[in-house]
């Protein structure tokens, strides 16, 4: 039995105590964590101000909705909806969350299903690609027509491999490159792989070299003073020199140069060898007076990669540079 004040009469004690009851429910309510399911019918209710057209919309029954639309009120402190006559009008309260309730939902909506969709003609995206800087005279050209003639609005970034702080495993990881190329014999495999081409180990020297052509054999190039570019600060036999090993040759390198594009200018001044990949030689012996000699044994060849992380594996975006890579790769293929 409810306990009397003294003084206090039965009505208004009854009144009172009713009050009380309903805030504390309102209170105990507003509590509740509003759902998605609640967010669309709360959205919908105003939009519709109908609880007819609710439940056909959201395809719910009546009773469902009207439940729903209790607990929103309690919820929010707030009618929501009023009669009007013979039809329902969403209250000043309610017409001030139409706004934040359809923001919600976007958000909630791309987070339960993210878009897909990427249009290169559109984007105005910057791209990062890591690379070493003997793709530059012929693979990376060739990428920046193709990126430009389907992406003309996006920008596109080269950061040689040396000079990403932390290294491009780390910039893969980071989100600071979308994508690495290079002709690792072993790269790493916690990373995406696609194999794109694969290009010829030749020898490179000046037109007037005193070892004539066609005679260089294993004997000579291995007597030979040779040149070779450092691109990596590990220890141990670089790419080129694992290749070679596997035919039995080794090199007698006493210069080394930091850069690729230095290369080709050191042997228009000396005698060194230079071993590289066929598609980087023909490219200087069109604009320099070089010349190109077979590496003696069997023909070895390096392998190009493109390498991502697992985070881009699945963006669409990322999925489409990849594959303008891969078939711009193709033009080189061998």
């Amino acid at each position: 039995m409810a306990r009397r004040f003294p003084g206090v009469d039965a009505p208004i004690y009854r009144a009172v105590y009713s009050y009380e009851w309903r805030k504390s429910t309102v209170v105990r309510m507003s509590r509740e964590v509003i759902d998605s399911y609640l967010l669309k019918v709360l959205h919908t209710l105003i939009c519709e101000a109908s609880v007819s057209r609710t439940a056909a919309l959201l395809g719910q029954s009546q009773p469902a909705i009207s439940v729903a639309l209790r607990r929103l009120r309690a919820m929010t402190g707030d009618p929501l909806l009023v009669r009007s006559g013979s039809h329902m009008v969403p209250t000043t309260h309610a017409l001030t969350l139409i706004e934040p309730t359809a923001q919600a939902l976007a958000g909630i909506a791309a987070v339960l299903h993210p878009t897909t969709a990427f249009d290169p003609a559109t984007t105005r995206r910057t791209f990062h690609i890591g690379s070493p800087d003997y793709l530059d005279v012929f693979f990376l050209p060739a990428i920046v027509d193709a990126f430009q003639t389907q992406a003309p609005r996006a920008r596109i970034e080269f950061q040689h491999l040396m000079m990403v702080n932390g290294g491009y495993e780390h910039g893969l990881e980071s989100g600071a490159l979308d994508l690495v190329i290079g002709n690792w014999r072993t790269p790493p495999e916690h990373l995406h792989l696609q194999p794109l081409c694969k290009d010829e180990l030749v020898c490179l020297m000046r037109a007037q070299h005193p070892i004539k052509p066609g005679r260089l054999t294993r004997e000579v190039y291995q007597e030979a003073a040779h040149l070779a570019v450092t691109t990596h600060h590990a220890a141990g036999l670089g790419t080129i020199d694992i290749e070679l090993a596997r035919s039995g040759l080794s090199r007698n390198v006493t210069t080394s140069l930091p850069y690729f594009g230095m290369a080709p200018y050191v042997l228009m001044r000396s005698n060194l060898l230079f071993t590289t990949t066929r598609a980087l030689a023909a490219h200087y012996c069109d604009l320099l007076d070089l010349r190109i000699e077979p590496i003696p044994g069997e023909r070895q060849a390096l392998t190009y990669y493109q390498l991502w992380h697992d985070r881009t594996h699945r963006g669409a975006a990322a999925i489409w540079l990849r594959h303008l890579v891969a078939l711009t790769a193709k033009g080189f293929a061998r």
